[in-house]
């Protein structure tokens, strides 16, 4: 990974793609936020071979690396479980000069869908142990991993879906994977919904403009 060049008043942004995804999800979103005049570290993880436990400290050297070239503040931009992901790292490795978080379909309600699936074998077999904790219904363990927030968060959901089965299992409206209500967290600054499927989110031009102006602002401007 290089480290970006950076302004000396630079801020930067951290993004976490969602399970299954790679960093090439964001790279219309990555090149937006650089546009933006942002340094951005878009990283790859294992998503499908650990919990988010274990996931949150494996990203956790290249973060720290990139924060010591930011003197500005340290924003992250999540997709679905990318979100949940930058909860459990904030909660253990919160950096001094955090900024804002902007969500783009995190069930952090859990997912319905989840919930249909996470004892199938094939579903176990290609989420791994971070599918596991995707569902509505979370154990102590899972809960303590995510506690109640106290920094900027900026939610956007997808309100139409490309599944049609997926679709019949989750309530009104929804994205295909989650459903707008379980997007929403305690505690969130601001909240928006766009007409975009949960796996086009990060591509969305609403989202993307939504996204910057919540780095920026720290809230969206009016639903578009």
């Amino acid at each position: 990974m290089n480290t970006p060049a950076t302004t000396p008043t630079q801020d930067g942004v951290v993004l976490l793609h969602g399970i299954s995804r790679t960093a090439r999800s964001f790279h219309k979103m990555e090149s937006a936020i650089e546009r933006a005049d942002y340094a951005t570290l878009n990283l790859d993880y294992a998503s499908r071979r650990k919990p988010l436990e274990a996931l949150a400290e494996d990203i956790h050297p290249a973060i720290e690396t990139f924060a010591g070239h930011i003197s500005g503040r340290l924003h992250f931009v999540c997709h679905s479980m990318g979100g949940l992901l930058a909860r459990v790292y904030l909660a253990k490795h919160r950096p001094p000069n955090l900024g804002h978080v902007v969500m783009l379909g995190t069930p952090n309600g859990g997912s319905e869908i989840a919930d249909r699936l996470k004892n199938i074998v094939l579903y176990r077999a290609f989420f791994g142990p971070a599918g596991q904790q995707l569902g509505t219904l979370r154990d102590a363990a899972t809960m303590t991993l995510l506690p109640p927030i106290d920094y900027p968060v900026g939610i956007i959901a997808g309100n139409r879906s490309i599944y049609p089965i997926a679709s019949a299992f989750l309530p009104r409206p929804h994205d295909g994977r989650v459903s707008v209500a379980n997007t929403k967290l305690d505690g969130m600054t601001d909240h928006i919904v766009v007409r975009a499927p949960h796996p086009w989110l990060v591509r969305n031009d609403a989202a993307i403009a939504q996204t910057i102006t919540f780095l920026r602002e720290g809230k969206f401007t009016a639903s578009r």
